[in-house]
């Protein structure tokens, strides 16, 4: 059987799966349809959050990025791991003492203001639009190689399955199907890195392979070799300030993402909150400490396969001429010398383009692996994708059907007006989600890091003060989120290369030399001096509101949850 015939085997076993789920959890009151009823297993709670939070950027972009940026590249393991520890341990539990549906949720009542609500609201929609725009981006990729169909058709069928079990099953679907997919993407992750180190290397186990073998100086030493940075080698394609400032914007932008904190109010109690924290934090490590295996012996392998081969040569075997006919990867004999040069990818003498995104996808056919496993990545890849859509799919619905809808303009909603709208919003959202994954903003995890640092200007610094300074009032939450999402946002289009008038434009390389995937870090800063500059100018919250805060904090404090 073919490798295209296996994908679509396993891809329609697997979408069954998911649609099933989706019926079976079929919810009709807005409890389940947005918290799952309280109702969710820690262990099953930890899967799904990991599936949430493992997007298409972590399954397909992060490999890539490591193998092009080198020593770089690991901004985002740092980045992302650091700040789900930061969000487990700094503010999840108290976020599900408080025990409401959403951020917004909390926001608002916290800072005792609709007007509040409403911007925390709104930041809600940019943070998972522009997310969920790299997951449609990857689920385009996977089908218009593995399923040879146009990238549309692609991203119409997953907006389609996405669709299914998230309106019919709300939270209650789409966690249970999560904690399917987090399965098929981790062993769809995990078989091809055992795979590849076995036939590297002769050890079974990545980790200890890359450990204790020579393959990352190898590596390093090849690129120098070829004119190209060398890998293990730091700062090579970013300066230290941005290293730094593109880490702490992904640590706390993961630590505000909206769809990742709603998950901890899936489970009964505070208790379950953090067991939940702990089992998300053992399925996450098992990728993120596979990542970097992959995007080095991912790159060995590529550079040892198509450097100085002929072209004609190459484009006869089988996986180059299909990724080719996608556009995501290009040969180009550009002295004319009959073979591939492969070079720094910004060289204008480099004759081997190859797209970030399908590092991943790709390893197992340049590896020669059984054609199953290769079914089985696409297969995890899609899952990763999906998984994350649909999270950030019910965060679009909530913020806008229970955060605006039912607690700023009608109040007396019946349960039923609630659902309807809930669901239509995610047709909504999913129409928005397909039409950016058809005209992607960037490759995957750039478009991603552009959601955290949006998290991380806008919500991060209104949760964390919201618990830890009794001071803080609606005026300061207000003005640091609208200062933090408008500068943030207006930084990261300005920094972003676009069409005007058919001329390729920049309006600014950098921010006092940070880039668009660092400029949250400044985001948010500005939104912590504006929030607490305007707090104390300001009257204070009411009595109520700090005895409020202090009950969240104060483990001895008896409330409902």
């Amino acid at each position: 059987m073919t490798v295209e015939a296996l994908t679509l085997t396993l891809v329609v076993i697997t979408f069954g799966i998911y649609i099933y789920i989706g019926w079976w959890a079929k919810v009709k009151d807005t409890s389940n349809f947005f918290v799952a009823g309280n109702e969710i297993p820690a262990m099953a709670n930890g899967a799904a959050i990991a599936a949430d939070w493992m997007s298409a950027a972590s399954f397909l972009s992060m490999a890539g990025l490591i193998s092009f940026l080198g020593y770089d590249g690991t901004i985002y393991l740092m980045g992302w791991t650091g700040g789900y520890v930061l969000l487990a341990l700094l503010l999840a539990p108290y976020l599900r003492k408080f025990g409401r549906y959403t951020v917004p949720d909390f926001i608002g009542d916290r800072y005792y203001s609709n007007k509040t609500r409403a911007v925390a609201a709104i930041a809600t929609l940019f943070i998972s639009l522009t997310y969920v725009a790299g997951q449609m981006r990857g689920v385009g990729i996977v089908f218009s190689r593995y399923l040879q169909v146009d990238i549309v058709v692609g991203v119409l069928i997953g907006m389609a399955i996405v669709a299914f079990f998230a309106v019919l099953g709300g939270m209650k679907g789409i966690t249970w199907t999560q904690v399917i997919q987090y399965f098929v993407l981790i062993i769809a992750f995990i078989i091809p890195a055992v795979a590849i180190s076995l036939q590297l290397t002769g050890n079974p186990v990545p980790q200890l392979a890359f450990t204790f073998s020579d393959i990352a100086e190898s590596l390093s030493q090849l690129q120098v070799d070829l004119g190209m940075t060398e890998f293990l080698e730091p700062f090579t394609n970013m300066t230290g300030l941005n290293v730094f400032l593109v880490t702490l914007t992904l640590m706390i932008g993961t630590a505000g993402l909206p769809h990742v904190i709603v998950r901890f109010y899936t489970v009964k109690d505070v208790r379950s909150a953090r067991w939940s924290a702990g089992w998300a934090l053992i399925f996450i490590a098992l990728l993120y400490l596979t990542a970097p295996v992959i995007g080095v012996f991912a790159k060995y392998n590529l550079i040892d396969t198509l450097n100085e081969t002929d072209i004609t040569e190459a484009r006869d075997i089988s996986w180059v001429s299909k990724w080719e006919e996608t556009g995501l990867l290009t040969l180009d004999d550009k002295n004319g010398d009959g073979t591939l040069n492969f070079m720094n990818e910004n060289s204008p003498d480099n004759e081997v383009m190859i797209d970030k995104d399908i590092i991943v996808l790709s390893t197992p056919e340049v590896a020669e692996l059984a054609p199953i496993v290769i079914a089985l990545v696409a297969a995890g890849g899609l899952a990763a994708a999906l998984s994350t859509a649909s999270g950030l799919l019910l965060a679009m619905s909530s913020a806008v059907s229970h955060d605006l809808y039912y607690r700023i303009f009608r109040p007396d909603a019946t349960e039923k007006q609630r659902l309807a709208v809930g669901r239509i919003m995610i047709f909504l959202a999913v129409i928005l989600a397909g039409y950016f994954g058809i005209n992607p903003p960037g490759f995957v995890g750039e478009v991603v890091a552009f959601a955290f640092g949006l998290a991380a200007a806008s919500l991060f610094p209104a949760i964390l003060l919201g618990i830890f300074d009794k001071r803080m009032n609606r005026q300061g939450a207000t003005w640091g989120i609208i200062v933090g999402l408008v500068f943030t946002l207006t930084m990261i289009l300005l920094m972003r290369s676009v069409q005007v008038f058919g001329t390729e434009t920049q309006v600014l390389e950098n921010f006092l030399g940070v880039d668009a995937l660092g400029i949250g870090a400044v985001g948010a800063l500005f939104n912590f001096i504006i929030a607490f500059v305007v707090s104390r100018m300001t009257s204070p919250p009411p009595e109520e509101i700090s005895q409020m805060v202090e009950d969240i904090r104060l483990p001895n404090i008896t409330k409902k949850e």
